[in-house]
Parts: structure tokens; sequence; C-alpha cells
């Protein structure tokens, strides 16, 4: 292939490679001296000859082509020479006219520099002359509106006119020079500077006396004017005292409006005295903070915020602090923190033996006139004191939460107060202040401590005064006037107690409360409610009967029952609860609810996101813990019910259902059957359905007396548990049968289990029929015909169950094909 030169790419060296190459596939010497016969010597002789003319061949055309090769190179020597005149023109163009051309240019280039950094000079100068010109204006005025005309505006806007030019230039010597005047012999800078102190001292006396006056103009004219002769700072620190000593006149007339009078003493005095200091503080930042942002500057109202806070900090812990010895709040801590909780104590005590005579007052035990006496006496510390102090502190707090919200947001344009992840967080003024501190100690710490003290004075006194259903039976013949479900009135008072501290504790806002109060409520819920139930359920109302084997008596079953219901109920209560609090939250994260129309979601009750997860989180585990402490003791008392109640009558019932039940029919037996059946009109149960009917008979006298006093989820749960005793029990039944049954009884028996599984499972409750499968599969392979038993056992031998669920094995399988006797 040629170039664009008209030069092939295969040189000679590449040819004579490709010469090598073909020789090299040519016999060697010592292979042609190995022939050993005249066919050999002629096939050597033959492709020797071939690679001769193909050498040759090679060779005649290499010299065929050096006449296109030395072509080539006479082409190559004529480039070469016309490229060397093309170097020599070049040459001679860049000497003769590039040279010159560039130091043109060089020339050309340092003149216009030279131009431009005159035109610089000149253009400062002229800056400067007319920033002198105007600091000369500047002070010309500055001086003429203080002198005689006393326009204080005018002079400002000259003072704040002149700090617009360049301190070099005011200082500069060309202004001391041109700027100076007979009237004004002084320097620009000392002009200057006299001329904003004594406007400085001017505006504070008149801002003083319009403050004292009560001039809110004058306040607003004098407050405007500080940014304009560069005292900023002067002007916020003014008009924060000033707005400040408005806050304290205020606080302190709310706080004398009731003090010494039974104002104070009722209702939510000091709640609502602490909601008006921080009502007037939101509105003076709301309604001023436009003016001070106007000519101060975004961010600038910050600084007054933080004196308000100040001042905040001085009123709001005069009435906390007022509030905490008017009502006591030591003393009632020291009262709560005292308190003995002595049914509580007692009723965890090992139960003491009976003593003839008059019981011990106040027993746990017993209740009557003397008990009742005991709870006056143990009342020494007021609940209903108690409950209005934990009210009014919930509003406190919450207006609180509420203040610091309104600051933050209204500080969150400040550069300090997002976090380094960008994260809005609470302003240092207000988390380091010392209201904060006093709120923590003198109001969170009592709401976390009264609120435990409140649910577990509530829990004791709820089960001090608890009283079980009356009216119950376990004969369903005997009516009740109570609706179920059936439970103690202990379970009401308390999960209405848990409902409101819960609700008070959200509606502080605050995380410290809930961080104290929820595992508090979880704690006393599992301690004290869980556990006096499971003392009651222990040793009051265990059921166990007199003597071995007799049932336990009746109304301490009902009192067992009713126990467990508690627990059922109040797991359901609590769950509730929760979910009430939580799923305004998750309806709202997931776009289904406006956070502003869902005043329940915990988004409205906390500023910050991870506080209201927290929460979200913090009731969840109240909720897994409490239920998982009640769903294991109920357990353990729905087993004491099968155990105790149930299990010694499922043996008997069953017994008594196949009682005098033949499973060896013969056809003159079964045309018998059939005959009587059709005399007595189908009514005879011992004709045909003997075990159907007893069975029933005896599974709803065992089953409905308690279905009637528990809950439908505790009754499922004895369900399942009977139900697979039950299937048990059958299955043995069953196998009992060997070789005592023929092929009609073994229809029958199949009939009967059928009907028995059906009569359990009656009510929607289909899930529990898994429980008799292996007596269903008993049935189904001893009643196999032989064809199809065959069938089974091939598939079982080739694939395994073939698709089929066997609950039995291979052995049992050939077990239960052996209990029908003398098979055909």
């Amino acid at each position: 292939m040629a170039t664009s030169h008209g030069i092939r790419t295969n040189t000679l060296p590449q040819r004579l490679k490709l010469n090598d190459t073909v020789d090299s596939k040519q016999p060697s010497k010592s292979q042609i001296h190995e022939t050993s016969s005249i066919e050999e010597i002629q096939a050597t002789l033959a492709e020797l000859s071939r690679r001769e003319a193909h050498v040759t061949e090679r060779l005649n055309t290499l010299v065929a082509s050096q006449n296109e090769l030395k072509h080539s190179l006479t082409r190559l020597d004529i480039f070469r020479a016309n490229l060397g005149s093309q170097a020599v023109y070049t040459r001679s163009i860049s000497n003769d006219m590039l040279s010159s051309a560039s130091t043109s240019a060089k020339r050309i280039s340092a003149a216009v520099s030279r131009l431009d950094l005159e035109q610089a000079r000149v253009k400062g100068t002229l800056d400067v002359v007319e920033q002198v010109a105007e600091l000369k204006t500047c002070v010309l005025g500055v001086t003429g509106s203080m002198g005689v005309a006393q326009d204080w505006e005018a002079a400002a806007g000259y003072l704040n006119r002149a700090s617009k030019v360049p301190s070099e230039v005011v200082n500069g010597s060309f202004a001391e020079e041109i700027v100076p005047t007979s009237e004004i012999p002084d320097p620009p800078n000392v002009t200057l500077e006299q001329a904003a102190e004594s406007l400085r001292g001017l505006f504070l006396r008149e801002f003083h006396k319009a403050a004292e006056e009560g001039n809110g103009s004058r306040v607003t004219r004098f407050f405007k004017l500080f940014p304009l002769i560069g005292k900023p700072e002067v002007g916020l620190d003014v008009y924060g005292r000033y707005v400040c000593q408005g806050v304290a006149a205020r606080a302190r007339s709310n706080l004398n409006a009731g003090t010494g009078g039974s104002q104070s003493t009722e209702g939510f005095f000091y709640a609502n005295a602490l909601t008006k200091l921080f009502e007037h503080i939101a509105q003076i930042t709301e309604h001023h903070g436009g003016l001070v942002e106007l000519h101060y500057g975004a961010g600038c109202m910050v600084r007054v915020i933080e004196r308000l806070q100040a001042e905040a900090d001085v009123q709001g812990g005069i009435i906390i602090d007022t509030w905490s010895d008017e009502r006591s709040i030591e003393r009632k801590l020291t009262d709560i923190r005292s308190y003995a909780f002595t049914f509580l104590v007692q009723s965890f005590l090992p139960p003491q033996p009976v003593r003839s005579g008059t019981p011990r007052a106040g027993s746990p035990r017993k209740k009557d006139a003397s008990g009742d006496a005991l709870i006056h006496s143990e009342e020494g510390v007021d609940m209903k004191e108690i409950d209005a102090l934990l009210n009014e502190m919930t509003v406190m707090a919450a207006r609180w939460s509420l203040y610091c919200r309104f600051v933050t947001l209204r500080c969150k344009d400040s550069s300090n107060q997002m976090s380094e992840l960008g994260v809005l967080r609470v302003p240092s003024f207000i988390t380091n202040s010392g209201l904060a501190r006093k709120m923590a100690d003198r109001l969170m710490t009592p709401i976390k401590a009264m609120t435990t003290f409140l649910l577990r004075r509530s829990v004791e006194r709820a089960f001090q005064l608890d009283e079980q259903p009356v009216g119950l039976s376990l004969n369903p013949s005997k009516g009740t006037q109570l609706s179920p479900p059936y439970i103690s009135s202990a379970v009401d008072d308390v999960m209405y107690i848990v409902n409101q501290v819960l609700e008070r504790s959200l509606a502080t806002s605050q995380r410290e409360v809930i961080s104290g109060v929820i595992p508090s409520v979880a704690r006393v819920l599992d301690s004290d409610f869980i556990g006096m139930i499971q003392r009651k359920m222990r040793d009051e109302s265990y059921p166990k009967g007199a003597v071995q084997g007799a049932l336990p008596p009746e109304n301490t079953i009902i009192a067992f029952l009713v126990l467990i219901n508690d627990l059922d109920v109040a797991s359901d209560f609590i769950r509730r609860i929760v979910q009430s609090r939580i799923e305004g939250q998750e309806r709202t994260k997931s776009g289904g609810e406006d956070p502003e129309e869902s005043s329940e979601s915990l988004v409205s009750l906390y500023l910050f996101e991870d506080d209201a997860l927290y929460t979200m989180n913090a009731f969840r585990l109240l909720q897994q813990n409490f239920e998982a402490k009640a769903i294991e003791l109920i357990g353990d008392g729905i087993y004491v019910v099968f155990k105790n109640v149930v299990k010694p009558r499922l043996r008997p019932l069953l017994s008594d259902a196949f009682r005098n039940i033949d499973y060896q029919l013969d056809e003159e037996d079964l045309e018998d059957a059939r005959r009587l059946v059709e005399e007595d009109e189908g009514h005879n149960p011992a004709a045909d359905d003997a075990v159907e009917y007893r069975f029933q008979r005896g599974w709803d006298g065992l089953t409905k007396p308690i279905a009637r006093i528990f809950t439908e989820v505790n009754f499922d749960r004895l369900l399942s548990i009977v139900i697979s005793y039950l299937a048990e029990v059958l299955e043995k039944r069953i196998w009992g049968y060997c070789g005592r049954i023929n092929e009609l009884g073994a229809v029958r028996l199949e009939r009967d289990i059928g009907t028995l599984t059906n009569i359990v499972v009656r009510g929607g409750r289909y899930g529990l029929r898994d429980a008799f499968v292996r007596c269903t599969q008993i049935c189904l392979v001893m009643n196999m015909e032989e064809d199809e038993w065959a069938e089974t056992q091939a598939l079982a031998t080739t694939n395994g169950d073939a698709g089929f669920e066997w609950k039995l094995d291979g052995d049992e399988r050939l077990r239960a094909r052996a209990i029908v006797q003398n098979r055909k």
C-alpha cells in the first residue's frame, strides 16, 4: 500500500522476513538423509523443487520492484530541495518584516500601559477630590445643623454620609489641608468624632426624656438616629433597656395583682402571669422587629431579644420563686419522697397466716370500714392538690416551650443559630439563661416527681377501692346486668390516670419531661399494676380445688378469669392510648395529613423533628414493654385455667361422648340403626349421632361458662391450648381402637371425628382445625380403598409425599392402616 507521496510501505526487510518464514518451512538436511525409499526421495525432491520455484518467483518480484523504489527516492530528494528553499525564504521574512513589527508592538504596548496608569491616577485623584469635597460638605453640614438650626436628623444624615468616605481619605493630609476653615479649624476626623460624641450624648438624653414622658414617637425618632451617627450598639442597648423597663413594669403589675390575696392561691394565677410575660416579650419582638431591622440591619433584633431574655430571667425567676414558695413545692416534694405506699408494700409481702379474732385493720386482703379508715389515715398528701399543681406546671412548661420555639424561629436567620450540620438549634442565650436553669430545677424536676407519685398513688388507691363485677355466674342460664368486658374497677381508674399523665407530659412539649415520665409510667405499670394483679392471681383467686381432683369454687374461678381480663383490657387500653398519639405523627410524615390541621400530631408539639421521633419511640417502647409483661402473665393465667378448670373435665367429656359406642358394626346392626332413626324421626341421639350429641352437650357445658366471662381474645388463647390437648387425647383414643373396629366402624369413626372437629372450630375459628390434622389423616388412611392405598404407597416410594403434606410418617401410616381388623 502506498502513502500520500506514492511510497509503498512494504519495504525490503519486510519482504526478506517473509522469505525467511517461507524458507523455514523447508525440509532439513537430516530429514533428507533419513529417507529410506525411492518414494520418500522423490517426494522430498518434489518438495525441494516447489520451494525452489517459489523462491525464484519471490526474487523476481523483488528485482522488478527496484524501479519503483528508485522513483520514490528521487521524489524524496526533490521534496527536500523544495523544503530547503522554503526554509531560507521563511528566515528572511522573519528577519526583515516581523522583527520591526515586534519592536513596534512592544513600543505601542508600553505607551498604552503608561496611558492607562495616567488615566487611573487621574481618576483616583478625581475620586479623592470628590470625596474630600463630600467630606467638607458633611463637616460643614454637621456643624451647621448642630448650630442654630438644631436639625438633628440632618446632622445625623451628614455624619452617615461622612462615614461612607474612606478612612484613608478622612485621615489623609490632603483632607487636613482642604477641609478645615476659619470657623472649623480642626482636622475633619476630629470634627466628625466630636460631633458624633456630642450627638450620642444628646440623643441619649432626649431618648431617656422621651421614655420617661412616655412619648413613643420621640422615642422612635431618636432611636432611628443612632445607626446614622455610627453608634448602633448604643441605640440597641438603650432601646433594650427601654423595652425591658416596660416588660418589668408589666410583669410586676401582673404579679402584684394577685399577691397578698386569694387570687394567687387559686387557679392558674402564676401560670397566667408567666404566660403574660412571654406574650409581652413576643409582642415586642414581633411589632418592633421590623423597625429595628429596617434602621439597624437584618439580625440586629437578636441583640434586643438577648436583652429581653435577660429581663425575662429576672421577672420569670421572680414568678417561679414566688410560685414555688406560695405552693410550698419543696415541702410537697419532701412529703412525696417520704410517702411509704403502705398498701402496695404490704400487698407484696408474703401472706400472713389467718388469725382468729378481728382482722388487721387496713389489710390489703380485707376491705371494709376499717380499710376505708386506713385510706383516709394514710392520705398524707392531698391528691387533688397534687393534680392541680401538675395542671398548673404543665401550662407553665408548655408556655416556656412555646416561648423557646418563638425565639428560636425569630433568630433562625442569625448565622450562629445553625449547627455545623445545618440544623436549627435553640439560641445559646436561651439554653444558658437563668430562667432555663430555674425551669429545669423548679419546674421540670417537680413535674417528674409529682407525676410518678400521682400515678403510683392512683394505682394504690385504685386497688384499695377495687370492686369486682357483681352478678357474674358460670351458669349460662343466669343473666347479668353488666356488659362485657368484665373487669375490675381498678383497670378503668388506672388507665384513666395513665392517659391523663401521658396527655399532660405531651402537653409540656419538653423532651426532658418525656424522658423522665415515660420510663416511670412503664415502671409503675410493670411493678405495681401488673404486680398487684399477679399477686391477686397467686394469693387470692388461684383456682384450686379443696381436695385433689375437685373443681375450684365458682367464685374463685370467676375472680381469676376477671383478673386475666384486666390484663387483656389494660393492654388494649395502652395500645389505643399510644396509637392515638403516634398515628397523627405517622400520617403527617406520610403526607396523609397537614401538620397545621393536626393538633394532635407530635410535629405540632415539638420544634425539632428528632424530639418528636424520640417521643414516638418512647411511647412505642412503653406499649411494647407493657404488652410483653401482660401477655406473659396472661399466658400463665390461661394455662392455670386450662390445667385446673378445663383439663380435669376434658377426658371425662370424651369418655362420655364415646361411651357404649361400638365400631364393629355389621350390615344387620347398621340396618337396625337406620330403622330406629326412621321410627324416632331422627330425634333419638343414641341411635345414630350419639357421639355428636354428647360431645356437643359436654363441650358447651365446658366452654360457654368460661366464654361468657372471658374476653374474646383470652377465650381464643384458651381455646388454642384446649384444642391442642384435645387433639392429642383424641389421637390416643383413635390409636386405642386398633383391632377393635371393622370397615363400617372406621367410616363411622371418621364421621364422628369430623363432627367433633366441626363442633370445636364452630364460630369461624377455622385456623384451629390444623390441630386435628393428624387425627384426620389417621382416619383417611384407615378408610382408603386397596387401590388408593397401593397408589399412595407407590407415590411415597418413588416421589416422596408427591405434593401431599403428611403429618404422619411411613410407620404411622402403616400403623393406621392396621387399625381396621379383618380388612378385605
